[in-house]
């Protein structure tokens, strides 16, 4: 029972190894969350610059007067 279980270990531990070297070969794979936060900013800026045009839009439309 014993070395089942270490063998399960050692297992586990070479695949969490593999997967670290893959992972430090490849540093630039995926987003990481300063990049994602970035997005998040910048996605909230647009959604608030149009917020702004469109409220000065409605508001010069309303101020037309019609015979």
């Amino acid at each position: 029972m014993v070395t089942r279980l270490t063998v399960h270990l050692a297992l586990i531990l070479a695949a969490i190894r593999r997967r670290w070297q893959h992972l430090v070969a490849e540093p630039q794979r995926g987003n990481t969350p300063e990049q994602t936060a970035l997005i998040a900013l910048l996605v909230i800026m647009a959604i608030t610059v149009v917020g702004i045009i469109s409220a000065k839009v409605v508001s010069a439309a309303s101020g037309i007067s019609l015979p």
